[in-house]
């Protein structure tokens, strides 16, 4: 079950800034949730609680899949795996390209972070199409890994990224659901 005060304690804390970054989108700025340490306290605690005990490390999508997601596995005291874009990591690594609306792009990990049979979550801020977050588990499960789990902080629920994840087969987990249309 949600936790229906956080919930209204982030939507009096996002803001919503139209036309950016290009008109008739409507943007969600997460930022000022840093200027309220016990908010920022209390997404982890809930992004943690719905991991807690079923995975055995966390993976962040770059960038701002980290703002919150090396803060749930050490709450979670689980290791950390940075999911970064092509050509930031040194090697040995290991990359997955995919397609976005208008062209295609490479997510990479470094390899040996995550070992063969590990439970995965996968973190990142926002859930739109969920193109890139399944590049991610792509990523994991040439490793051999498991995603168990997927966490956001925000779904656009019109976009059906949740739904493009069903084919792994694991629990996805939003705090905050908006529609965009």
């Amino acid at each position: 079950m949600k936790n229906a005060q956080l919930i209204l304690d982030l939507e009096n804390t996002i803001e919503n800034i139209p036309d950016f970054p290009k008109p008739g989108i409507q943007f969600k700025d997460i930022t000022p949730i840093f200027l309220n340490p016990k908010l920022y306290e209390d997404v982890i605690a809930d992004l943690a609680n719905f991991s807690r005990g079923k995975v055995d490390a966390v993976c962040g999508i770059e960038s701002r899949g980290y703002l919150f997601g090396i803060a749930v596995a050490v709450a979670l005291e689980v290791p950390f795996v940075l999911i970064r874009k092509a050509g930031k990591l040194p090697p040995p690594f290991v990359g997955v390209k995919y397609d976005l609306e208008y062209g295609s792009a490479e997510i990479e990990m470094r390899t040996g972070q995550i070992k063969p049979g590990q439970r995965i979550l996968i973190h990142d801020d926002l859930l739109a199409t969920g193109g890139t977050t399944e590049a991610a588990a792509r990523l994991v499960e040439k490793q051999g890994a498991t995603v168990s789990q997927f966490s956001f902080l925000i779904g656009l629920q019109d976009l059906h990224g949740e739904e493009r994840l069903r084919q792994f087969d694991a629990d996805v987990y939003t705090i905050l659901d908006y529609k965009t249309f």
